[in-house]
């Protein structure tokens, strides 16, 4: 009832989706950090100086600094990883009805252009004796949207990630977002939004199911 993936929803050291940039960010040193930092704004100064700019200039002269720190702020969840994030937030609950959370407020980058995507993810399952923190779920969604992303995968990756964990009887994820890439460039549509969504297990299988939950977040 999973869709077919090549990558592992969750790495055994607790690392989402990893790749070798991720590993090498969270296991830096404060100096490695540091380094880090100065050579995206040596790149920002360079990208200033090609679109025709002065980066010299008073209104410029920290720009790139500036810009860096916000990248990383922006980028903060290859930082993060599952076991760090969940901890021992799940419980032994005689419970097996949905359990929804909605309007869960996320700001990605569209790794295609690396410009912001925005809107609100609506996770739901339905628990096999296990259920998770609440606030488990927007941390999910938090760290998953702090990566240069796309919309589809972001909506996936946190249905998988919930799947793996508490192995429950259905997850489904739905995220509806607004593109900056659509709407400051190529065929600019402002207002236009995008829908995702990802079921698993009940949700896939059973149209009442499916129904009942998107009720609930309409």
């Amino acid at each position: 009832s999973s869709p077919i993936t090549t990558n592992p929803p969750i790495a055994r050291d607790g690392l989402s989706w990893p790749s070798q940039g991720a590993r090498a960010r969270i296991e830096q040193t404060p100096e490695e950090a540091k380094t880090r930092e100065l050579k995206i704004a040596g790149a920002v100064r360079t990208i200033l100086r090609e679109l025709g700019e002065n980066p010299d200039r008073d209104g410029l002269l920290e720009t790139p600094e500036r810009y860096a720190r916000a990248m990383l702020f922006f980028t903060k969840g290859y930082e993060d990883n599952v076991s760090d994030i969940i901890k021992r937030a799940i419980f032994e609950e005689d419970h097996d009805e949905m359990v929804i959370v909605r309007d869960i407020d996320v700001f990605s980058l569209c790794e295609h252009h690396l410009v912001p995507f925005h809107g609100k993810i609506h996770i739901g399952y339905i628990p096999n004796k296990q259920v998770i923190g609440l606030s488990k779920l927007a941390r999910l969604a938090e760290m998953y949207s702090r990566r240069l992303q796309v919309q589809e995968r972001l909506t996936k990756q946190v249905a998988m990630a919930l799947w793996e964990l508490l192995q429950p009887q259905g997850v489904a994820v739905v995220m509806e977002a607004s593109h900056m890439c659509m709407s400051m460039r190529g065929v600019q549509k402002p207002g236009s939004s995008t829908l995702t969504s990802c079921m698993l297990g009940k949700f896939r299988e059973e149209q009442k199911t499916r129904e009942e939950f998107l009720c609930h977040i309409k």
